[in-house]
């Protein structure tokens, strides 16, 4: 089937977090969802529970269960018991979870690569628990881990580290010396290392391989946690359905004992509609992954004109990292939403003299966006 994702979708007073936050003068582009209908699938999946019209407590059908297994198998080249899937309502609890599940009762560290997703910060900097942030360094052309400075910066308290792959903000997906020399500094410290992947089925650069950290090699896949979910790929993200895949016994206990009787199970709402953008919307996903890549060359192109900001190319993700420290305004941000835009200021991030724009919308949008960005710089 051929989806057409220019077709514009007015989400205005549908109780929208990303289109309901300001104004209707003003483009939302801050949270990370797309403006696009899902595929027909997804769909149909939903209508056949509205149309059951029981809504009771669910079980992950067995056939997502073999599915996911399928596709770590096949995608990611990883081999995983179903035994060492916990299946969570949403990504950002299953980072509190890991973090807690380590060690919820004295104080340690958490050690993460800045700027990163917010809630990395704060599940790091809760409770007992302090944040040990490593700014990402600019090298060979791309956000690389300053190794250097967290063989430096390590503590013997420090137990955990937080990766985002694909990153957001940055866009970067780490190669697989990369996450060799992550992991091995994971294994010689004894860090528990947890893995938010939401973002590895949307690779814009089909020239660059995602790579699962814990399927180098058991070492570290015995002290990892990976968090998964359809959510951000197939625009699910309101259903809530994510996985975390804890291969260690003992950590998966923990992790289990941590969300009992506080993080809800997902719906059959989330579970069906998992099922059916895993197992029956592969065509959907090819086509919204071609029409992301052209909106990011295009906003890539753009955005580079536009003299004081400056985009770095992007392997992953809809979501880009655009640098304005040429610009001599230090409310650049508000600037930018008395212009009719409204993005996240970096610092939420950790970063600093940037912000986060979401492309992930129709191109008649984007070029809205692109001739605001314009006026607004000029």
């Amino acid at each position: 089937m051929i989806y057409d994702f220019d077709q514009p979708v007015d989400r205005t007073n549908t109780s929208s977090r990303k289109w309901d936050k300001y104004a209707n003068d003003v483009i939302p582009l801050w949270i990370a969802d797309m403006d696009f209908k899902v595929s027909q699938s997804i769909t149909a999946a939903l209508q056949k529970l509205v149309d059951h019209a029981v809504i009771g407590y669910a079980r992950a059908p067995d056939e997502l269960m073999e599915v996911v297994l399928k596709r770590l198998k096949e995608r990611h080249d990883w081999e995983v018991k179903s035994e060492w899937i916990v299946w969570l309502p949403g990504l950002v609890p299953g980072l509190h979870a890991s973090v807690r599940a380590v060690d919820d009762t004295s104080f340690y560290s958490v050690m993460t690569a800045t700027p990163v997703y917010r809630p990395f910060l704060e599940v790091a900097d809760l409770g007992k628990r302090r944040l040990l942030d490593i700014p990402f360094v600019w090298k060979n052309e791309r956000w690389e881990f300053d190794f250097v400075e967290m063989e430096k910066q390590i503590v013997p308290v420090t137990k955990v580290f937080m990766l985002c792959n694909p990153h957001n903000p940055l866009g970067r997906v780490f190669t697989k010396e990369e996450l060799q020399q992550l992991a091995d500094f994971c294994v010689k410290h004894e860090l528990v290392l947890c893995s938010d992947e939401i973002h590895c089925d949307l690779i814009l650069d089909d020239s660059i391989e995602h790579i699962s950290v814990a399927s180098l090699n058991k070492e570290v896949e015995n002290q990892s946690i990976t968090l998964m979910a359809p959510s951000k790929t197939f625009n699910i993200a309101g259903l809530g359905c994510s996985f975390a895949v804890i291969p260690n016994q003992q950590l998966r206990q923990n992790f289990q004992r941590t969300i009992y009787g506080i993080v809800p199970h997902p719906s059959a709402f989330a579970f069906e509609s998992a099922l059916a953008a895993y197992r029956d919307s592969a065509d959907w996903h090819e086509q919204v992954v071609k029409y992301l890549k052209a909106n990011h060359d295009y906003l890539l192109k753009e955005v580079n004109a536009i003299v004081g900001l400056e985009m770095k190319p992007m392997d992953a993700t809809y979501l880009a990292w655009i640098d304005y420290s040429a610009i001599d305004n230090t409310d650049f941000i508000n600037h930018l939403l008395k212009n009719g835009l409204g993005v996240m200021e970096a610092d939420i991030f950790g970063g600093k003299n940037a912000f986060r724009l979401n492309f992930a919308t129709q191109r008649s949008v984007l070029e809205e966006v692109v001739e605001r960005l314009k006026k607004a710089v000029n």
